[in-house]
């Protein structure tokens, strides 16, 4: 059995770290898992403000990709004004594991 992720002569985009990183991929995927993680439900405005960083467009880039991937569940309101409501899946929620694992590592390795 090999113990590494990509063995040796594999195509980086053949294995599972590199579909791992193909979904998560981007400034700003890890953040908005984050704050869907923390809030169970939000609003596109919501998460703008929590981000702070990121324009309209690209968060709703990142929104659209994560859901096309089924990370994220996009409800829509028939209501005026229109109201829309973010979520994560079952599978985004499977990737919390791996969050909390990169927030356990900084915080035994970084400097604050």
């Amino acid at each position: 059995m090999d113990d590494t992720c990509v063995p040796t002569g594999a195509k980086l985009r053949d294995t599972g770290f590199g579909y791992t990183l193909s979904v998560l991929g981007g400034k700003y995927k890890m953040i908005i898992l984050y704050w869907l993680s923390e809030h169970k439900v939000m609003r596109f405005n919501e998460l703008a403000r929590g981000i702070g960083t990121i324009t309209f467009k690209t968060l709703s880039v990142m929104l659209k990709e994560m859901e096309a991937d089924g990370l994220v569940r996009r409800e829509e309101f028939p209501q005026v004004p229109p109201k829309v409501e973010y979520s994560l899946t079952e599978r985004g929620r499977s990737l919390m594991p791996l969050l909390d694992r990169m927030c356990e590592w900084g915080e035994r390795n970084g400097s604050f």
